[in-house]
């Protein structure tokens, strides 16, 4: 009773402030300035409207407002009911993931490790104690499997041991990949400051269009692609002395078709040095692939953490983790940090509790707002990191004490009868719920809270995650073998082989694409296509601007569409003009050519910032656009071909065609739109600028699943451009056939209309 009586005080307090004061009091740390602050100060309005990163937070902090201030007020209490009735979500503890330290153990703080040196940091470290037995082990070694637990320094502190165990001598360097860019750049930006060096001369990273090294570089970390990528021009990766495949658990696409070539390359090059490092309790299995090569076990500094499950299932993940969140904010002692594993970019929580900072960090975020979920966390204060699951092993955040996992995550999936790759919401694996629940012990005694029941943990995950392997489109990779000479592909030293059904679907599109001959040998067309660190499709599409003469024009679409970002954003109290200026851009033909039109734009404007504001487009997305068109300008010279410009649509929309024909969808009798050869149903993604229009024939850039199959950046094209760049992948029958049955009335493009 005493507690409840504290907490309904506590919210009519909050609830008198907020109408008298009217503040915002969720927090995202200061963009200008990149710290998070210590005093909480209300934002000028001014300066608030200025940058794209400042807007979009504030969109988001209004939309927090809108919902939840004071103007709100009863709906707020209604939605928080349960936490002023006592009707909390009620968790069972179930068991405790025992440690590594005593509970008593007094952990190093966050502001503590700060105020520490570089070396005494490294010296606190797990990996430290076992420097000289590691070193002697990759001496008497030349495949060294890794066991050990995220935080426990192997990433960051391995390569530097080897570095100064002498094994960049005879200008060697060291490798490492990480299966995601964010940790690639934190990884070598940390390395170097721990050595005292400039980033991108003595230590430096790669990543896709990205290369930060340098011809003095020693230690290089990289995505496991680009490693792929390096292949093709050192085949036996004479320039290193010591390869490390790092997070080698999460079984990326990459990273086991590179366990096949490192095996093969150790074979013949005694001098290099294996490293395979795991996170996991599977290092088992990638012993026995690697012919019996020993484990190398380093213990972590891991906390006891208790597990508890909800009773029921929870019908909504996303409310049940708002609430949780607030559940632990009022009822669980400072400091701890909570650690929410949500699936969404960012949400933002419940009451404006003035301590409370929201922090989000997934693939896409700038790196300056990354970097701010490592800092300390002010005093009276509680951070939340909202995050995908890169903060399962990729990322350590310090001061972590609470996980709440909601049991979801995002992956790729390939269906193998339609043709069509889909991102879908998947529950996780138990090693992945694991993972999770371990980052609430790195700094002391944790609790990990799990939004399901423990049947489901027993009974409904699966024990390990599905490799990637095995459930993706093979394309890219199987154009990287042959280009490497591998051309046995269903005995090549798979550490768990994909679908036959698979392996066939990538030759065929090669096949289609012209890639590889009737013989599945490679052709000219698919060497130059390897050269590209692209989609075959993009490749295609990039080559035959030649042929079309519009290679300017190309890049700058293919850039656009490399982004993996949204060009426009829309702030929800600016909606009618974020809309208006959107439409600004259309232009006939497609998203393609409204793509190339934005850059086209802004590159008349000198690159302006300003002209981006103005526009509501996204400047940190055309940036990198532009330094994705630079790296593809010097990839055009590499394969030969001129750079040309026409601006003529026609001869533009045929290059695309050209390399995305396998991607074509047309209207069907009944007015849905509908895949050519696989007669799957797909609908034009509402933000198109073809989404009001019914053109008879499209091609897409992909497919994403929401709430249905939707198309994402449609051109408009005509049936005979088909047996034009692809006379044998479609016939000239066929699509007739096909013509005869579209409706009469509908799929007239908008140019069609107008001269009726």
């Amino acid at each position: 009773m005493k507690y409840r009586k504290e907490v309904l005080e506590y919210a009519r307090q909050h609830d008198q402030a907020a109408d008298i004061l009217k503040i915002k009091r969720y927090h995202v740390p200061d963009a200008k300035t990149k710290s998070i602050p210590t005093e909480y100060v209300e934002e000028d309005a001014e300066e608030a409207a200025k940058g794209d990163g400042r807007r979009w937070e504030d969109d988001r902090l209004m939309a927090a407002i809108a919902k939840y201030g004071a103007k709100d007020a009863d709906k707020k209490r209604d939605a928080f009911e349960m936490l002023f009735d006592e009707e909390k979500i009620d968790f069972i503890q179930a068991l405790q993931m025992p440690g590594t330290s005593d509970a008593e153990e007094k952990a190093i703080s966050a502001s503590q490790r700060k105020k520490m040196t570089l070396a005494e940091t490294r010296r606190s470290l797990p990996v430290y104690a076992f420097r000289d037995q590691f070193i002697e082990a990759v001496r008497d070694h030349q495949v060294l499997i890794i066991e050990g637990e995220t935080g426990s320094g192997k990433t960051t502190q391995l390569p530097q041991y080897l570095y100064e165990a002498g094994f960049c001598a005879n200008e060697k360097k060291i490798g490492c990949t990480q299966p995601r860019r964010v940790a690639a750049m934190s990884v070598a930006s940390r390395v170097a400051e721990e050595m005292g060096v400039k980033l991108g001369i003595e230590v430096g990273y790669s990543i896709r269009f990205e290369d930060c090294t340098s011809e003095k570089t020693v230690i290089k970390y990289m995505t496991d692609g680009m490693l792929l990528r390096e292949f093709l021009n050192e085949p036996d990766l004479a320039g290193y002395s010591v390869m490390m495949i790092d997070e080698a658990h999460e079984r990326t696409l990459h990273t086991d078709i590179l366990f096949g070539l490192v095996k093969d390359i150790a074979r013949f090059r005694k001098d290099l040095k294996l490293l395979i490092s795991s996170a996991t309790l599977d290092a088992e299995k990638f012993s026995t692939f690697f012919d019996d090569a020993p484990i190398f076990r380093i213990p972590g500094r891991r906390f006891p953490v208790d597990i508890y499950y909800t009773k029921a299932p929870e019908a909504d993940y996303l409310d049940a983790a708002t609430v949780s969140v607030l559940q632990i904010h009022l009822t669980q002692p400072l400091p701890g940090d909570i650690l929410e594993a949500l699936i969404e970019r960012t949400k933002y929580l419940g009451n404006k509790i003035k301590e409370l900072i929201v922090l989000p960090i997934y693939a896409n975020l700038p790196s300056d707002l990354q970097a701010k979920i490592f800092e300390p966390t002010p005093p009276n204060a509680r951070k939340v990191v909202l995050a995908t699951n890169i903060a399962e092993t990729s990322v350590t955040i310090d001061g972590i004490c609470y996980v709440i996992d909601p049991g979801f995550s995002k992956q790729n999936s390939f269906d193998a009868r339609s043709g069509v790759e889909h991102l879908h919401v998947v529950t996780i694996s138990k090693a992945a719920a694991n993972q999770r629940a371990g980052r609430a012990g790195r700094t002391g005694p944790g609790k990990c809270f799990r939004l399901f029941t423990a049947w489901a943990y027993k009974h409904e995950l699966e024990d390990q995650p599905v490799p990637e392997i095995q459930r993706t489109n093979l394309g890219n990779v199987v154009l990287m073998l042959k280009s490497l000479g591998i051309h046995d592909l269903v005995h090549f030293d798979f550490l768990d082989p994909p679908p036959q059904e698979t392996l066939v679907i990538a030759l065929e599109q090669l096949y289609a694409l012209g890639a590889l001959n009737h013989r599945g040998e490679l052709t000219k067309l698919g060497r130059r296509m390897a050269e590209f660190p692209c989609d075959p499709c993009m490749s295609k599409m990039i080559i035959a601007s030649e042929k079309y003469g519009c290679s300017e024009e190309i890049i700058t679409i293919a850039a656009m569409l490399s982004c993996n970002a949204a060009v426009f954003y829309r702030p929800k109290a600016m909606v009618i003009h974020a809309d208006a200026a959107r439409k600004g851009f259309w232009v006939p033909g497609g998203d393609h050519l409204t793509l190339l039109n934005v850059y086209n734009r802004w590159k008349d404007t000198n690159y302006s910032t300003q002209w981006c504001m103005e526009n509501f487009v996204q400047f940190r997305t055309m940036k990198k656009a532009r330094d994705i068109r630079d790296q593809l300008e010097g990839l055009l010279e590499r394969v030969e071909i001129e750079q040309k410009s026409n601006n003529d649509s026609v001869a533009i929309r045929k290059t695309i065609t050209s390399g995305y024909f396998y991607n074509c969808s047309k209207l069907d009798n009944s007015g849905l739109y509908k895949t050519v050869k696989h007669k799957h149903t797909v609908h034009i993604h509402p933000n198109s600028s073809l989404f009001e229009e019914t053109p008879r024939w499209l091609i897409y850039f992909e497919l994403v699943f929401t709430s249905k199959e939707f198309m994402r950046e449609v051109i408009e094209i005509e049936s005979s451009w088909l047996t034009e760049v692809a006379p044998h992948y479609y016939k000239w029958k066929e699509l007739e056939e096909s013509n005869r049955k579209m409706p009469k009335q509908r799929g007239k493009a908008a140019a069609e209309l107008s001269s009726l």
